[in-house]
């Protein structure tokens, strides 16, 4: 019989390649790692790495594909054992991006915490994509996420529609000039060119922005990146160009002096939560989702 512990070491250390860091990645010594891949050897009566260089054997790749499905199964049937757990106790991990943990989750937070102080909840600051990965592996129970497409093993339920809008005073200017130099076939002044301020392209929502740019109808621009919507909110307040941002980003904002554009050009698209197909949901959870659904309608985000 082969210890789940003998496992998950293996797999680890495949994925790390080294012993070390494999050791502190489960807080292990390096020769309790060692040993693990000693006894899973002698259980198994193959030799699975080699070490100098280290690379797994034909057979450590076999075990490596099997470990991992069987390792993922054992996670997803514990948070469905846990989710069956009504007795205000256990673990709850979340994981969204920032700006809609910000203003989607803290309420919800308060009132969960208050009525489930039991449960130790955990938050995964993470990109959508990174959130749907997660709830994917059982990482995380559930998942807060823009864009999301119905893929197996995922199921998205939508709770808002997000419309897009862009902040700063020259958009319009911009597209006035761009018109003119089209109508009198004149070129762009190299270093005159607009600023669009964007998430970075390892976001979804980049992804979407990049597909609807072209209904700006600008000739031509530059691009800012940053890390985070309210990053670009700043520098679009602070004059260096014009942000492309989701509208509820700037509803709850106040005092902005910056004029904010409505994008009805750009395509809408979908907020909402990401969980297993066929995942169970604790009975915590789905109140959670409740207080969401609440939080959304009262301030209208």
């Amino acid at each position: 019989m082969l210890d789940i512990n003998w496992l998950k070491t293996f797999v680890t250390l495949a994925e790390y390649k080294h012993f070390g860091r494999a050791a502190m990645a489960l807080h292990m010594t390096q020769p309790n790692v060692s040993l693990h891949l000693k006894q899973l050897e002698q259980a198994t009566c193959v030799k699975l790495i080699d070490r100098n260089p280290f690379h797994l054997t034909q057979a450590g790749q076999r075990l490596l594909e099997s470990s991992q499905r069987t390792l993922l199964e054992l996670q997803i049937c514990q948070a469905d054992l846990n989710a069956f757990n009504d007795l205000n106790r256990g673990t709850l991990t979340i994981a969204a991006s920032d700006i809609i943990s910000r203003l989607l989750l803290i309420g919800p937070f308060q009132l969960f915490k208050a009525e489930y102080p039991g449960i130790d909840f955990t938050l995964l600051n993470t990109t959508s994509s990174q959130a749907s990965e997660l709830v994917k592996n059982a990482e995380a129970d559930l998942g807060f996420v823009i864009a999301q497409k119905q893929s197996q093993p995922l199921h998205f339920t939508e709770l808002q529609q997000i419309k897009w809008c862009a902040l700063g005073n020259n958009l319009e200017q911009w597209q006035q000039d761009a018109e003119q130099q089209y109508d009198n076939k004149s070129e762009v002044v190299k270093g005159s060119e607009p600023t669009l301020i964007l998430l970075g392209h390892d976001t979804r929502t980049r992804d979407l922005i990049d597909e609807a740019l072209p209904s700006l109808q600008l000739s031509n621009y530059r691009i800012m990146e940053v890390g985070s919507v309210d990053a670009q909110i700043d520098w679009a307040e602070a004059g260096f160009g014009v942000a492309i941002v989701p509208e509820f980003a700037v509803s709850t904002k106040r005092n902005l002096t910056s004029t904010i554009t409505p994008l009805p050009e750009f395509p809408s698209t979908r907020l909402g939560y990401v969980v297993r197909q066929n995942q169970i949901l604790s009975k915590a959870i789905k109140q959670l989702l409740q207080w969401v659904s609440d939080e959304i309608i009262r301030t209208h985000i």
